[in-house]
């Protein structure tokens, strides 16, 4: 059920953006990123948004100035996010550390935390707003890696928004980054985690050798079937909720050798499968659902705690669409269930291998989504000092530019319930289409739309 029918529009004043340095010098050095870190699929900035709402023992606290001088304390430890990234040959990234600081914006902004409704998750009323992206700052070379905004808020809460250059680390990095951060701002000196960079550990080997099946990076020709029609370029970003009734009617209809599939299997194979049907792809074509996964615990012995560096695969699940339409929805869960546990120590190593001998390449978006789960970083519980945030999570749908893309996020509903929150983008028509599949695998409980949707011109 959609909650709002009309947009929300504020105004928000910013101060000229700053830069923020490390409160004390940190070394000048040039330090390689891995050969997982500097692939094409991770060369973009990655928007997250915390809000938080009043807080009276904070009242007389300003959190604009708390969370600035907080961020340059926490660049002495993360120096390396102070600097700036260059490219070498063969399109070999590295971070020159140089101590120039992350881009901050203070902003104020004429609404209350109320007029957002009753439950926030994206999209969110004029984002490009609560993160004005600074000329220059979307680029991946020789510019800040970190851009913040902190927005003042008229009822006393206020929206803190970032985006950081993904090549800099992944989702496991940027939550034990930012709850440092926030550790910093509540009164602690030094991180409870040390940053640990070592990338060294994720560089391909030499001679680089591909040893394991990497079907996300395959070569796939487009194809008319399932690509968006020229009457189909307006796409709409919509989020849906996944609460403990909606989890338990889809569990229904996993099969009994599958019940201890995780909730993060079921609502993937479900999206799946319901956006499968939805792009109404001929049966025959191949479809393909790719899974971030963290590598970090596939090593022996794992990579170092504190390791903030990108540590993920994509390993994709593969299959035609009438296989996943036409079979039992144990038949998706299954697939992936099973692609996840395809990464190991030599898989890592494969896929670094593999972005030196193939330039670096894209992963395959032809027919393609992709799924992380961002549930275990806790973004909501993130505390600053005005304790949990209302929302706490990724700012929008789409992985990059790939607007196949998507993240399962923890949230709360206007009711009350815990869940897990999807954002996604589709063409308009595959929306509602989309929308009316997961009804249908709801068991018609009409819960499923949770946000008005935004429309731009864009190509899936």
């Amino acid at each position: 059920m959609a909650l709002s029918s009309s947009p929300l529009r504020f105004t928000v004043r910013r101060c000229q953006p700053q830069l923020v340095p490390p409160a004390i010098p940190t070394p000048h050095e040039l330090k390689l990123l891995s050969d997982i870190d500097d692939q094409e699929a991770l060369r973009f900035h990655s928007p997250a948004i915390l809000i938080y709402g009043k807080q009276a023992s904070m009242a007389e606290k300003d959190p604009v100035e708390m969370i600035r001088q907080a961020l340059s304390q926490t660049l002495v430890f993360y120096y390396p996010l102070a600097g700036r990234v260059r490219e070498g040959p063969h399109r070999k990234l590295m971070v020159d550390c140089t101590g120039e600081g992350a881009m901050f914006i203070e902003a104020d902004a004429d609404v209350t935390l109320a007029q957002f409704g009753d439950s926030l998750q994206p999209p969110f009323p004029c984002f490009h707003e609560l993160l004005y992206h600074v000329p220059g700052s979307q680029q991946i070379t020789n510019t800040p890696l970190l851009l913040v905004q902190v927005t003042r808020l008229k009822c006393g809460g206020f929206i803190l928004a970032f985006s950081i250059n993904h090549t800099m680390c992944d989702g496991t990095g940027v939550s034990q980054f930012i709850n440092t951060w926030a550790d910093m701002a509540r009164g602690s000196t030094k991180p409870s985690i040390p940053p640990v960079w070592c990338r060294e550990l994720l560089m391909a080997r030499h001679p680089p050798r591909i040893t394991c099946n990497h079907r996300e990076y395959e070569h796939v020709p487009d194809t008319i079937e399932g690509t968006i029609t020229s009457t189909e370029h307006d796409m709409v970003q919509r989020s849906f909720f996944f609460g403990p009734s909606q989890i338990a009617a889809i569990r229904l209809l996993v099969p009994p050798h599958l019940q201890r599939c995780t909730t993060f299997d079921i609502i993937t194979a479900c999206f799946w499968r319901c956006r499968t049907k939805a792009l109404q792809i001929e049966a025959d074509e191949e479809v393909r659902m790719m899974v971030i996964v963290n590598g970090r615990a596939r090593f022996n012995p794992p990579l170092p705690v504190g390791y903030y560096g990108n540590a993920i695969a994509f390993p994709a699940a593969v299959t035609t669409a009438g296989k996943l339409c036409e079979n039992p929805f144990g038949y998706a869960v299954e697939l992936i269930k099973k692609v996840k546990g395809v990464v190991t120590e030599e898989y890592m190593h494969s896929v670094a291998d593999l972005m030196v001998i193939k330039d670096r390449c894209m992963f395959t978006t032809i027919r393609s989504c992709i799924i992380s789960d961002l549930t275990r970083g806790r973004f909501r519980e993130v505390d600053f000092g005005w304790g949990e945030a209302v929302y706490g999570g990724v700012a929008q749908a789409g992985i990059g530019s790939f607007l196949g893309g998507t993240c399962q996020v923890l949230h709360k509903n206007a009711k009350g319930e815990e869940g897990i929150v999807l954002p996604i983008w589709l063409p308009a028509q595959a929306m509602n289409r989309f929308a009316k599949e997961l009804d249908n695998m709801f068991g018609n409980q009409n819960q499923t739309t949770i946000a008005s949707p935004t429309f731009i011109m864009a190509s899936l």
